[in-house]
Formats: C-alpha cells, sequence, structure tokens
C-alpha cells in the first residue's frame, strides 16, 4: 500500500474510533446510530456529526468519471427519477438514471422485452425481482444483470444527492 492510501485508511479508522467515543459518550448519537437502516444513512449521519467515513480508504478524492458529468449534479425532487438516454440504436440504449427517494408504484413490476444491466455509480438501491425472498441492496460500483421478462421493481434510493445509475438495454428474445 503506497504511503498516501496508508494514511487515509489511517484517517478513516480515526474518524471511524471518534465517532464510536461520540456515541458512548452521547446515548442520543447512539439511538441516531440504532436507528440507521443502511450505510449510507450511517455515513449521513456521520456527515452530520463531522465525520468523513463515506470514502473508501485508495479511492480519490473525486472518481475520473465524475468529471466526465456521469455522478453528481442537482437531483430529481425527493420520489422522483430524472432519465437521460445518453446513446441509443437499433441495438442498444445506454440511459442515465438520477433517482432520489424514488420507487416503483404499489403494486407495479418492470416487465420488460429488453435485457437490462444496471451499475450504480453513486448511493445505493433495493431491487426486488420476482422470485426472490429478499430485495437486493446495491451500492455504489455494484451491478446487476436483469434478464428480459425478469420481473421487478425499486424499492428504495437514496435521499439527497440521491442514486445515480447507468442502465444499458438491448433487444431480448423475440
Amino acid at each position: 500500500m503506497a504511503e498516501a492510501q496508508l494514511q487515509q485508511f489511517l484517517e478513516k479508522v480515526s474518524q471511524l474510533n471518534a465517532l464510536v467515543a461520540l456515541s458512548e459518550a452521547d446515548p442520543t448519537v447512539r439511538a441516531a446510530l440504532a436507528a440507521c437502516s443502511s450505510h449510507h444513512e450511517v455515513v449521513n449521519l456521520a456527515r452530520d456529526f463531522g465525520f468523513a467515513i463515506g470514502r473508501r480508504w485508495g479511492e480519490p478524492d473525486e472518481p475520473a468519471w465524475q468529471t466526465a458529468g456521469l455522478v453528481g449534479g442537482a437531483p430529481p425532487p425527493p420520489g422522483q427519477e430524472l432519465t437521460t438516454v445518453l446513446l441509443s440504436n437499433d441495438h442498444l440504449r445506454l440511459e442515465r438514471i438520477h433517482s432520489n427517494q424514488a420507487c416503483s408504484p404499489a403494486g407495479f413490476w418492470y416487465d420488460q422485452h429488453e435485457h437490462e444491466w444496471v451499475v450504480l455509480l453513486q448511493g445505493s438501491a433495493r431491487l426486488a425481482l420476482e422470485g426472490e425472498d429478499l430485495p437486493r441492496t446495491l451500492n455504489r460500483g455494484d451491478h446487476l444483470m436483469i434478464p428480459a421478462g425478469t420481473r421487478h421493481r425499486v424499492e428504495a434510493t437514496d435521499p439527497d444527492p440521491g442514486t445515480v445509475w447507468l442502465a444499458l438495454f438491448w433487444p431480448g428474445p423475440s
């Protein structure tokens, strides 16, 4: 590990230790941590108390692809998604989807005739796939292949700054 990465790692451990010490000293902080239901909520709560624990050690301050405009930017209003088609032809469609506390309507399932591959560039999400007992949790960098005809729904996406997806679609079987 390079010295710079070692320093990032040690700083994150220091920030985590300080958050733990605060939670042991202040029951309200401990209760707030216990009420968190996702990693994203813990990271945001820690940020509210002045701790930076969200970035993985060795990760640059700003990912290289962020400068290309794929992540960041103002999120849509809570409960909504903003879809931008980046590339489209007869064989494929590439979309950037920015979600903000979005979920599929009650009882609604996507049932597409296209294959879909998604990767999360920012935030996290929970996706339910028909036939699976529990929703899948996806975090930044995670990807999922959804074959054509696989019914699925979005259970939850992160609040501001939201969840940013890249979704690639191509024709399924005829």
